[in-house]
């Protein structure tokens, strides 16, 4: 296992685990089952489960390896119905997952933790913490959140951040350095930028039309660097020192083969300043 498939973690909410059999007609469940071996065996380490249907739970149980290799990382409902429901769906999530306790669990969103009932769902968070249901909280940000003034205010043992090659806006001011100086732990996602830098330039949806130039020249300096759109995103990501880990999405298990083999190949030696968009709007929608 090389290290940059240590920092490498698989969020579970494109598995469609509550949807139809797959456009091949395959169960959403084998296919998911093929994906966790290939991701285990290779050494992937977090596993974000979102929050989803009951019945999505108990397929994802059912496709876990056993023993089950990852560090597990939940999310709580919103906290408008108070603290107790909180806990009352978090818990009826582990135990539809088949599981006691997990790594981590996540506030739904910055925005959440100031509202009215924000508080009494962190200070419950944090009593889950204390009791050993989880090991550590943590919070998901974007950059209209101020990262850094919420990471100061909640002390989170984990933050969720969108960064990529594409968008580069919490890296180059700083904020996810200071984060990590912090003592916490940050998390990227988004790391491929909704699939953008993998479209071509002509087919990049209307938000992004203004970044269009960026993108097709993003994708030029990725070709004349002898490399490829999956291995520029995740040598970008898994370079970062600010991050601890690297979140990805995948749909099949071709797909995770794809990003196992694309993480363990050097990073790619390119000048990754001239590829960053700065058309904040564009990010804010593809970054989401």
């Amino acid at each position: 296992m090389t290290v940059s498939l240590s920092k490498l973690g698989l969020g579970t909410a494109q598995f469609g685990l509550d949807q139809p059999p797959g456009p091949r007609g395959r169960p959403r469940d084998a296919e998911a089952r093929d994906i966790l071996s290939i991701a285990g065996r290779s050494g992937l380490s977090v596993l974000e489960v979102p929050r989803q249907p009951s019945n999505a739970d108990t397929l994802l149980r059912g496709a876990l390896p056993q023993p089950q290799p990852f560090r597990l990382s939940l999310t709580t409902i919103r906290p408008d119905r108070g603290p107790d429901a909180v806990e009352a769906e978090l818990r009826a999530q582990m135990l539809r997952l088949g599981v006691e306790r997990v790594d981590a669990v996540m506030a739904p969103s910055a925005t959440d933790l100031f509202s009215p009932q924000g508080p009494a769902m962190w200070d419950r968070m944090r009593a889950l913490k204390d009791e050993g249901v989880c090991q550590r909280i943590g919070v998901p940000v974007y950059a209209s959140d101020d990262p850094v003034g919420v990471a100061r205010r909640f002390k989170p043992d984990v933050v969720q951040a969108p960064a990529s090659l594409l968008d580069q806006r919490l890296l180059l001011d700083g904020s996810l350095a200071a984060i990590a100086e912090l003592g916490i732990e940050v998390h990227l996602r988004s790391i491929f930028l909704n699939g953008v830098l993998f479209l071509p330039p002509d087919r990049a949806p209307s938000h992004l039309k203004a970044a269009a130039g960026r993108i097709s020249r993003a994708r030029r300096l990725i070709a004349e660097g002898k490399s490829d759109p999956l291995q520029a995103a995740l040598g970008f990501a898994l370079s970062r020192p600010e991050a601890s880990a690297v979140l990805v999405g995948v749909t099949s298990a071709a797909e995770m083969s794809a990003v196992a083999a694309a993480a363990m190949s050097p990073p790619p030696d390119l000048d990754w300043d001239e590829m960053a968009i700065d058309d904040p709007e564009a990010l804010s929608w593809a970054a989401a």
